[in-house]
């Protein structure tokens, strides 16, 4: 496998909902551990700007597409499921965050969870009718975080305490 394929797999991981970032670090990690020459540093900024590159789209569009097709025959439930667990959800971290909301979107992002990342945090701020430009600069900062920590993570930082 060449250098180049190594950092498109890191880069299309972490563009993966769910998986995103958590699993691009990892996979850099394993990669140079197995004698790869491939540079952290730059597995790290792949991985972070591969992470960010669907924000826009989610931000603008999935909610659009969750109130479209939440009249459809096959796919109606499922996603009056998504918008009212959405509105829900971020409803109830409206009311616990306050003023502090952009801060809990970063802390959402940014500690690296099941069910958390740019992908979730993104549409919780797109439903929750947040301000674009804040609500990146949230996301992004959660992600450089959840990169930190899976960094630290995977390269055996913290192997002391298991």
């Amino acid at each position: 496998m060449t250098k180049l394929t190594k950092y498109l797999i890191v880069f299309f991981v972490s563009m993966v909902p769910i998986v995103e970032l958590r699993g691009a670090i990892p996979i850099a990690v394993g990669f140079i551990e197995k004698g790869s020459d491939l540079k952290l540093w730059l597995c790290y900024v792949i991985a972070v700007f591969g992470n960010m590159l669907p924000v826009p789209i989610i931000f603008f569009f999935a909610r659009k597409i969750l109130v479209w097709g939440k009249d459809k025959k096959f796919i109606g439930k499922f996603f009056t499921f998504c918008l009212e667990k959405g509105e829900k959800g971020g409803k109830k971290l409206e009311a616990t965050a306050g003023r502090g909301l952009y801060f809990a979107l970063f802390l959402f992002v940014g500690i690296p969870l099941p069910g958390t990342g740019a992908w979730t945090g993104t549409l919780a701020a797109s439903i929750l009718d947040m301000d674009f430009k804040k609500s990146v600069i949230a996301v992004m900062s959660g992600v450089v975080l959840a990169g930190i920590i899976m960094g630290a993570l995977s390269a055996g930082i913290f192997s002391f305490i298991f």
